[in-house]
C-alpha cells in the first residue's frame, strides 16, 4: 500500500525541519492501515518499530510517499516493511525505512490468531 503525506508548517521542529516524531506517527497510521486493509477482522496494536535513522532532512512543502509491504505473517502477529520516499516510491534514495509489528488482540486485549476473510 501507497499512501502520501504533505509537510506542513504545523509538521516543523524550530529549526525548520519535519518533525522526527511527526514521521514515525505517519509511518505507524500508514502501516497499521495496510494491515487493516489486508486483514479487515482484525483489532491490530503497535507492538514494535525497528532501527530508526533518519537519512534525510525534510522541509516544508515536501510531499512524502509512505511504502509499506507485508514482510512476514504470524499465528498473531504481522509485521511490514516500511519506506518512505521524497516525492514518487522508488524514485531516487528513501529518507527512512523500519519495519512496524502489529499484534492482532482479542476485546479484553489478550493476543488473538489473525483471521483472513
Amino acid at each position: 500500500m501507497e499512501t502520501h503525506r504533505l509537510v506542513l508548517p504545523e509538521d516543523l521542529n524550530h529549526y525548520g525541519y519535519l518533525f522526527g516524531g511527526r514521521l514515525l506517527g505517519w509511518v505507524d497510521e500508514a502501516s497499521w492501515i495496510a494491515a487493516s486493509l489486508d486483514f479487515p477482522d482484525c483489532r491490530f496494536v503497535t507492538i514494535g518499530m525497528d532501527e530508526v535513522a533518519f537519512r534525510h532532512s525534510v522541509r516544508e512543502g515536501t510531499i512524502l510517499s509512505i511504502q509499506s509491504v507485508l514482510l512476514k505473517k504470524g499465528r498473531t502477529s504481522a509485521t511490514y516493511d516500511v519506506t518512505v520516499w521524497n516525492g514518487r516510491a522508488n524514485e531516487g534514495s528513501s529518507i527512512f525505512s523500519t519495519r512496524v509489528t502489529f499484534v492482532n488482540l482479542d476485546e479484553e486485549g489478550a493476543k488473538q490468531p489473525i483471521t483472513e476473510s
